[in-house]
């Protein structure tokens, strides 16, 4: 391989190196775009949408959700305050980040959208977090075996495999209703924004 062909191969490597660096979004940018309502409520609409969303559109519907409204009830002061603000504002954050293709007054969501998810898990109000639900899970297990190791919990006449089969399935059914549950609260899938 030529000097030349050599320098090019790895200028194309450094390239897609750059590319898939620029790609990533890191968790403090994450949390800035998130921070703030209207570029939520932006992006939960968007992802209703299936196809480039005017700008006009857009507005109305954060509007409403703001002011807890129904589209038609919202004044043309409330909704051009959010036009002005996501068209100066929000829509081009949202663009420079890759989030949003926002242009000729048409807003359209980019696949890079997808790496916010992991961010945006929606826990109803009062309810405990998935995190403490699978401890509590995993320390009532254990309570369940050291029973089992001490003999306090009764054996005879129940197979060898029964106790550690119901703790399986306790986990099995629960990692199953938390993947439905998270797709249902997923970002994107309820009818108001969060």
């Amino acid at each position: 391989m030529s000097q030349r062909a050599t320098t090019e191969l790895q200028a194309d490597v450094d390239a897609d190196a750059d590319a898939s660096a620029d790609d990533a979004l890191d968790k403090d940018e994450v949390f800035d775009l998130m921070s703030n309502h209207r570029r939520r409520y932006a992006i939960h609409y968007l992802k209703g949408a299936d196809s480039p969303v005017p700008l006009a559109e857009l507005a109305e519907q954060v509007a409403a959700w703001e002011h807890d409204k129904e589209v038609a009830e919202i004044t043309s002061a409330e909704r051009k305050t959010t036009y002005t603000s996501l068209q100066q504002t929000h829509l081009p954050r949202l663009d420079r980040a890759g989030v949003v293709d926002f242009e000729d007054g048409e807003v359209e969501l980019e696949d890079r959208v997808e790496r916010l998810d992991i961010y945006l898990d929606i826990v109803p109000e009062n309810s405990i977090s998935w995190g403490m639900y699978y401890l509590g899970l995993s320390a009532f297990s254990l309570v369940v075996l050291a029973a089992l190791w001490t003999d306090l919990l009764p054996t005879d006449g129940v197979p060898l495999l029964a106790y550690p089969t119901v703790l399986v399935a306790m986990f099995a059914v629960s990692a199953g209703y938390h993947a439905y549950v998270n797709r249902k609260y997923r970002f994107g899938n309820l009818e108001r924004p969060p």
